[in-house]
């Protein structure tokens, strides 16, 4: 059961769409970007910065802040666009995603854009600065939390394994990897290009403690979220399960939206579709 009021998850529900929809007008504008990722993980990005974590966009440097590091640095649509939302910077900013001199570049790079934590896009690379990071506020006595939005394809890479090692043996129950779960890449199914299961038992043998949501229910997502906080002694993985390019009928579970952005015939489709699921939200069934 979602420890959220019926009110707030609508209002958390409706956030979530209008952080799709600024996804969509964002890549339009820029012409390029990764589609799919971006609109799965509007839930989770919207959960963190509206519900679940402790940041301050008016203190981008709180030294006490929540860290939230984006390892799939394709996906800084979603990213950017919750950002925006939660009052970091301007909403028309995110037309300039992509564009030359932007703070919004296509892989979110640290120096231009305060509380982007790190410069993120190698894959594989992410859950090992996350670490290096809940070590370091383990070593200083901090309560402040790390969170690392992993996708399920950088799985592949070696390096992510090696740092999940890592938290593992010092028990860094401060550090969260978020899996976007959609089963998709760049060239296909991921268990057709490198199969990843049994992904949760490949956690539970480094030693981490594994949860599963429905990465697009915002009650799951944010009760799922809030119960690594009061379970000590493990690092904690969270295998969200995504449909890639959710909210929009022809994008979803589609590997070759990936990787493109949407037309400006597709992008009025999909803002029509969106714009329709508002209305029905927290309407009665």
């Amino acid at each position: 059961m979602s420890s959220l009021s019926p009110a707030r998850r609508v209002e958390l529900e409706l956030l979530a769409n209008a952080v799709r929809q600024s996804i969509i007008e964002s890549l339009v504008a820029a012409g390029s970007g990764h589609s799919a990722g971006s609109l799965d993980m509007a839930d989770v990005f919207t959960a963190l910065y509206f519900e679940v974590m402790r940041h301050d966009p008016s203190r981008p440097e709180w030294p006490d802040r929540d860290r939230l590091l984006l390892s799939a640095g394709h996906i800084c649509p979603v990213r950017y666009a919750a950002m925006a939302h939660a009052g970091y910077f301007p909403l028309e900013e995110l037309l300039t995603l992509r564009k030359l001199g932007t703070r919004l570049q296509g892989h979110p790079e640290r120096t231009r854009l305060l509380s982007l934590e790190t410069t993120s896009g190698p894959l594989g690379e992410g859950l090992a600065q996350g670490v290096g990071m809940a070590f370091a506020a383990k070593f200083d006595k901090k309560d402040w939390r790390v969170y690392v939005v992993t996708s399920d394809a950088e799985h592949q890479a070696g390096l992510h394994w090696e740092a999940a090692m890592v938290a593992g043996k010092y028990g860094l129950d401060n550090v969260v990897s978020i899996v976007d779960r959609n089963f998709i890449q760049i060239d296909g199914a991921t268990e057709e290009v490198m199969p990843l299961e049994p992904f949760a038992a490949k956690y539970e043998a480094f030693n981490w403690r594994v949860w599963e949501c429905d990465g697009n229910d915002m009650g799951d997502v944010v009760e799922t979220l809030e119960r690594t906080k009061t379970t000590p002694g493990k690092p904690h993985a969270i295998i969200a399960n995504t449909i890639p390019g959710k909210g929009v009928s022809f994008m979803e579970s589609d590997f070759l939206w990936h990787g493109k952005p949407p037309k400006r015939d597709e992008a009025d489709a999909a803002l029509a579709e969106l714009r329709a699921a508002r209305e029905k939200i927290g309407s009665p069934a």
